[in-house]
């Protein structure tokens, strides 16, 4: 049987990104599996989507930690514990630190709401409807201590529309993140990706070219 890539998955809401990532592994559109969802909110929707899948659902409470590097270990704790291999954060509001990121190099996903480097931080659908900018869409990139400007390894482009609201907009762009967060995990899981600095080299069909996702107007989710 074929390797599958364990996947540790940090989330702090609702989950629907992790629920992207539990639907592609149970239909066997990657080669992964969800080893362990960590929240660190009790009560968020994403403990009850791990359950449900049948996946380890752990609450870890950050305010039981007076600095984020004791909370972070603690993270790595639990994450090598279970074997996992590559960390994917999915709506995971904590700014994580070296202590994380050291523990697995080159191996930490994020998710954001913009076509990047544009709009980083906070609220990047607010900030590209009042840029008034007529692209917008969703980057899964590295993680690494900047605020998203992580080496980028999978986009897709969502238009903006003439009378969207940031809810309308981001109701699009977040339809498109359910589909590229798992397409980068399996890149990932394929061994197709490489860092070159800043630079993500993907080898395979398509190339570099697998980086980018079809605009919407023309290909569905």
């Amino acid at each position: 049987m074929a390797h599958l890539l364990r996947l540790g998955v940090l989330a702090s809401g609702s989950g629907s990104n992790l629920q992207s990532i539990l639907d592609a592994c149970a239909q066997h559109r990657i080669a992964a599996e969800v080893a362990a969802v960590i929240c660190n909110v009790p009560g968020a929707r994403a403990l009850q989507r791990a359950k449900e899948a049948g996946v380890p659902a752990v609450l870890l409470p950050h305010q039981e930690h007076a600095r984020r590097e004791e909370y972070d270990a603690r993270l790595v704790a639990e994450l090598r514990s279970r074997g996992v291999e590559l960390l994917c954060l999915a709506g995971f509001m904590r700014i994580v630190t070296p202590v994380l990121l050291s523990a697995f190099p080159q191996r930490v996903l994020n998710i954001h709401p913009s076509l990047l480097p544009a709009f980083p931080g906070m609220h990047g659908v607010r900030q590209a409807i009042r840029a008034g900018v007529r692209v917008s869409g969703c980057t899964v990139h590295f993680v690494d201590e900047g605020t998203d400007c992580g080496p980028i390894l999978v986009q897709a482009a969502v238009p903006v529309l003439e009378g969207d609201t940031e809810e309308s907009l981001a109701a699009r762009i977040l339809l498109q993140e359910h589909r590229i967060y798992p397409r980068a995990i399996q890149l990932v899981a394929e061994g197709r990706v490489a860092l070159e600095g800043q630079r993500v080299r993907i080898s395979g069909p398509q190339g570099d070219a697998a980086r980018t996702l079809s605009s919407p107007a023309v290909d569905e989710p």
